[in-house]
């Protein structure tokens, strides 16, 4: 798709009003909606329109995606992107939404909560994305890792290192991420305290952890780790 033509279809789909039953949904399912200023709320709410409008949305194990649905998650989409630009979606064409936790064929003994695909795919799975929004607390959002992970993939890898803002934030970026990520992989409890261990994999799940944790613990990381916390909010902007 064009970038003309891809503006020209935007436009129109902001231009179309917001569904009623939407504030309802968000409501019940997405508590940080209600923190956002009124200028945040409505361009939330526009970039939710243009999500779901784009994004190809397809059930999985017998599930049937509703409306709901498809709002509850583009709204955690665009909450990574809020202070961003929803174009860094672009590449991201499907959303497979799965009921539960699903394993992989020959895989049995492994439960997966969500994923994201070099091709433009992520899968999630429906009740995880709703655990992780109505406990806004825990430090655990399936569906906040999961779209950080197609962030990480913009500038061409999962490698723990999205396309920045500016030239100059890419130093700080890797000596902190770096940084704590070792303390994450040794246990240290400046950073185990505030991230979840599965950071620890690789610097990729790393950053995808430090996501979670920035949006959901946002003043607990900013005291246990201020140097990763000003990087994230360099990059993100206030976490809504």
């Amino acid at each position: 798709m064009s970038s003309l033509w891809r503006r020209w279809r935007r436009k129109r789909i902001r231009a179309r009003p917001i569904p009623a039953a939407w504030g309802d949904i968000l409501a019940r399912n997405a508590p940080f909606v209600a923190r956002l200023s009124d200028a945040d709320r409505a361009r939330l709410l526009s970039d939710v329109q243009v999500f779901v409008a784009e994004k190809h949305f397809f059930g999985a194990g017998g599930l049937e995606v509703t409306e709901e649905m498809k709002v509850t998650i583009a709204a955690s989409a665009v909450r990574l992107v809020l202070h961003l630009d929803l174009a860094l979606y672009d590449r991201l064409t499907e959303v497979v939404v799965y009921p539960d936790a699903y394993v992989h064929p020959g895989q049995h003994d492994t439960a997966v909560l969500g994923e994201a695909h070099q091709w433009g795919i992520v899968v999630l799975s429906w009740r995880s994305v709703l655990a992780g929004l109505r406990n806004p607390e825990d430090g655990h959002d399936t569906a906040a890792h999961e779209f950080a992970h197609v962030l990480d993939r913009v500038d061409g890898a999962f490698d723990g290192a999205p396309r920045l803002r500016a030239r100059d934030d890419y130093r700080a970026w890797s000596t902190v991420m770096s940084r704590h990520f070792a303390r994450l992989r040794a246990e240290d409890p400046r950073t185990s305290s505030v991230l979840r261990d599965y950071g620890a994999i690789n610097e990729a799940e790393f950053f995808a952890v430090a996501t979670e944790a920035f949006f959901e613990r946002p003043d607990r990381l900013r005291e246990r780790a201020p140097d990763l916390y000003d990087v994230l909010h360099r990059f993100y902007g206030d976490p809504p």
